[in-house]
């Protein structure tokens, strides 16, 4: 079956270039109407760029419809003031892609506090904005999708990323309980986990490895997750043509002979078994775990 988007109408921030102006266009391609959002052209967020305006002039040019937006994720009004051009415009708003992002890397020792501020306030913070601004809408028309963008530096940790991995991790939190909170509404919320090669990446992978780690190889994972037939609550990483499916578990764990740290110590072998780990579909469900082992 072939997935498409007419009649669709969607927002991908940070969509200038690299994964982002990937989306946009193999939104685009398959019947979407795009805003297309970008403020900055350097990996820091520094600068101004014309860079979404090419990228409406790409998807214009193949028969697309698709509006430019250089409003910073960090500012919830320009947010706002995006969504109500997409409504202005086509009336309706169904998918947002929350891919805007910035790196300042450095130890975190050598970190200064406004780096890591700045770093979380446009991934975390920004995609909040850009949620927010989009959610009512959503409620109203009884129909969503949201895609959150996270990183293995959130999910496994990556040396000279605290800022960056804290912010990506945030996003993972924000993804599920806005699963909760919109699936009686139709909205369904998904984390994509990308690799590929961009300005964002451009010290980390080799030459050769840019054209397996292609931007475009991460779409297809990305396009699932805010299709019509999208799952909700589902964390997957892509790149290079390979999507697996990444999750937060918890072990069946132990009850403590006492309560004590000696204790944690003596059972420890038993607490990180991951024989009949489990999934939960909610915080609730880690407590209603713990009660049940306590009832046993």
């Amino acid at each position: 079956m072939t997935i498409r988007f007419d009649h669709r109408v969607a927002i991908v921030t940070g969509a200038g270039g690299g994964i982002g102006r990937a989306y946009a266009l193999e939104l685009a391609s398959r019947g979407a109407k795009l805003v297309v959002n970008d403020l900055g052209s350097s990996r820091d967020g520094s600068g101004q760029s014309d860079a979404a305006r090419a990228v409406v002039a790409e998807i214009e040019a193949m028969g697309g419809e698709a509006i430019a937006d250089g409003g910073s994720v960090t500012d919830a009004a320009a947010m706002i003031a995006m969504a109500d051009a997409a409504k202005a415009r086509w009336g309706r708003i169904d998918i947002l892609i929350n891919n805007a992002g910035v790196l300042r890397d450095k130890s975190f020792a050598k970190m200064s506090a406004e780096d890591f501020r700045f770093v979380v306030d446009v991934h975390l913070n920004g995609s909040a904005n850009a949620t927010k601004a989009v959610w009512e809408t959503m409620r109203a028309q009884g129909y969503g999708r949201i895609l959150m963008t996270a990183s293995s530096s959130g999910l496994f940790g990556n040396f000279g990323q605290a800022n960056y991995g804290a912010a990506k991790l945030g996003l993972v939190g924000l993804a599920k309980t806005l699963h909760l909170e919109g699936a009686k509404y139709g909205i369904r919320v998904n984390t994509v986990v990308p690799v590929a090669g961009t300005r964002m990446t451009e010290d980390i992978f080799p030459e050769a490895a840019f054209a397996a780690f292609a931007p475009e190889n991460v779409a297809p994972a990305a396009l699932f997750l805010v299709s019509e037939g999208a799952p909700s609550n589902v964390i997957l990483g892509a790149g290079a043509g390979v999507v697996q499916a990444a999750y937060v578990t918890l072990t069946p764990g132990a009850v403590l002979n006492a309560c004590t740290p000696e204790s944690v110590a003596a059972q420890w072998s038993q607490i990180v078994d991951r024989t009949g780990e489990i999934v939960p579909g909610s915080g609730a469900e880690q407590t209603m775990a713990i009660l049940s082992k306590l009832q046993r």
